[in-house]
């Protein structure tokens, strides 16, 4: 018995091992052409109606319980909105509506207080109080820089809602997902992600050693491209990219932050130099490889000496006289689809190895990335309002929400230049004889 269950391992195992080896291939080889068979986008389409039939079952199992026809209905039509409109689940609604308001661009806001000087009152002291407990309740920090919440099931099981438990049809729909994702998809993409980060680490150890001429940038562009390729195949990427003519080969290209998979996406279509924060570990390797091809701006944000070297090694890093640092900047925004997965990276949470990992269990990793007009510095206008108008921009077109300030203030304290404004501006309200 135990030769005859040998033998059939072995059969299965040959039967097996040439075709997933050709897809292998396959795939890296159209990878590294930057060439697509559009089977990743046919698969996405196919999620998309499965998600769909999943809506209408929930809605479905609402209606037994509640024994109300018209209240299904109706439950239907909000699944299918719901699935429709994703892209608004992390800006999310405004529990508390509020009439005075603190920010570090506007200062406060009262409209009771704005059209004219007042005199100083004791209840003024309430106002501050109450907005500071409204933050307490609700600020607008936390919630922001958060994984997003999902308003429909894309049969994971990272909800506690316990969907999969709905119905017997539902439970088997989540088990061949779970079978496809950790048993099919997940080794596939293990092997594409191993061979991406050997190849990276091998080909820019290599370039490294070539002395700086026009072969060794289009050696390493052409390299870049292909390992960043490589290594969005392995999560499923599926990037489309809007605008391309707004594209740049040279300039400070800014983009809103979600995770470092950014970088990866980012790099399908351009390659860059990256600024950004330092880091250990598995992600330090991979920064280490990028620094040895082309140099690279990595550096610590806590460190004041550290943020103020960065100016500096821009203007080395940047070719004389090609343009003027932070006078043209060219926005990117980018988003992605929470239906398939959650790119998020709460790094006080979870490690970057962790973070792969809930990526590579998801269904896909489903990525608009739009190149915005470059944006110039107008006459007057200093380095922080400038960078606020390109953050409203960048927000404006992903979707996104438009906040004062960073997820670092999660970690670190408020600076006392973002108190000064809206103490200025109270005092400036005062009367005084």
């Amino acid at each position: 018995m135990a030769l005859l269950v040998e033998q059939l391992f072995i059969t299965l195992l040959t039967l097996f091992f040439f075709p997933v080896i050709g897809v292998l291939f396959l795939t890296i080889v159209l990878a590294s052409l930057g060439k697509s068979l559009g089977i990743r986008r046919k698969y996405v389409a196919l999620l998309l109606k499965i998600f769909e039939f999943v809506g209408s079952r929930l809605a479905g199992d609402l209606q037994l319980e509640n024994g109300d026809e018209d209240e299904a209905e109706d439950e239907t039509v909000i699944e299918q909105e719901q699935l429709e409109n994703h892209n608004d689940n992390r800006s999310g609604g405004q529990v508390i509506k509020r009439d005075f308001q603190l920010s570090v661009s506007h200062g406060l806001t009262n409209p009771q207080w704005e059209p004219f000087k007042k005199n100083f009152e004791l209840s003024d002291v309430c106002y501050f109080a109450k907005c500071g407990m409204e933050s307490i309740i609700e600020d607008d920090v936390t919630k922001c820089f958060k994984g997003g919440e999902l308003t429909s099931w894309n049969l994971l099981t990272r909800t506690n809602t316990g969907y999969q438990f709905r119905s017997a049809r539902l439970a088997v729909l989540w088990c061949i997902g779970f079978l496809v994702r950790y048993f099919i998809l997940l080794p596939f993409r293990l092997v594409l992600l191993a061979v991406g980060i050997c190849w990276l680490i091998i080909c820019t150890a290599f370039i490294g050693y070539l002395p700086s001429s026009p072969f060794k940038r289009r050696l390493n562009t052409y390299i870049s491209l292909m390992c960043y390729r490589l290594l969005a195949r392995s999560c499923s990427a599926v990037i489309t990219f809007h605008n391309q003519e707004n594209k740049t080969d040279s300039g400070i290209v800014v983009a809103n932050h979600t995770s470092p998979i950014d970088v990866i996406m980012m790099s399908c279509d351009n390659c860059y130099a990256f600024v950004g924060q330092i880091h250990g570990g598995f992600l330090g390797v991979v920064q280490r490889a990028m620094c040895r091809a082309t140099p690279q701006v990595f550096f610590e944000r806590s460190e004041s000496k550290d943020r103020l070297l960065v100016s500096r090694r821009l203007k080395e890093h940047a070719p004389k006289g090609s343009f003027e640092i932070a006078e043209t900047i060219y926005p990117v925004a980018i988003k992605y689809d929470l239906r398939f997965s959650d790119a998020f990276w709460d790094s006080s949470k979870q490690g970057m190895l962790g973070h792969l990992f809930d990526i590579m269990t998801s269904w896909a990793l489903v990525c608009d990335i739009w190149y915005l007009p470059p944006m110039k510095r107008r006459e007057n206008e200093d380095a922080v309002e400038f960078a606020g108008r390109v953050k409203r921009e960048i927000a404006k077109q992903g979707g996104l929400v438009d906040l004062d300030w960073d997820g670092q203030l999660k970690r670190t304290l408020a600076k006392e230049a973002w108190k000064q404004k809206p103490q200025e501006q109270y005092s400036n309200m005062l009367k005084v004889d």
